[in-house]
């Protein structure tokens, strides 16, 4: 009786053993499911990006101010009797104070205390500008 049980408890593994880990076993199959979901996500990004594509061509092929637009900010391109006006924009660590008309310029920051330019920018208002003659705008 005792092999009688071994026995059919080694034929439920056998049978089982394909339905968790054969070909379209349960592990098999959750592992498609989460590849089918990621394939999913990523067609719907791909769709937003085609839409977005799709409007522009028919932009494009409907009317000149695509083009028009395109022109301008890609190229650089102007209507003939316009003035193009470029201002350039200062990197962050570049930027400095505004002098205002009438009044001295900044002292400039001295890196090192115990440096020349810094005690010569220390005892006098206008800084080291004012020792070379040279004229500091920034």
């Amino acid at each position: 009786m005792r092999w009688l049980a071994i026995a059919l408890l080694v034929v439920i593994v056998l049978l089982q053993h394909p339905l968790w880990l054969g070909k379209g076993g349960w592990l098999r199959v959750w592992e498609v499911d989460r590849q089918l979901a990621e394939q999913k996500e990523t067609n719907k990004v791909l769709e937003l990006r085609n839409a977005g594509l799709d409007a522009e061509v028919r932009d494009l092929k409907q009317g000149y101010d695509a083009i028009e637009e395109r022109a301008r900010f890609e190229l650089g391109m102007v209507k003939q009797g316009e003035v193009f006006v470029q201002i350039p924009e200062k990197p962050a660590a570049d930027q400095r104070a505004v002098v205002m008309p009438g009044k001295p310029p900044p002292a400039p920051v001295a890196k090192a205390a115990g440096s020349a330019p810094a005690k010569a920018a220390a005892g006098n208002p206008s800084g080291a500008a004012a020792q070379t003659g040279k004229t500091v705008r920034p």
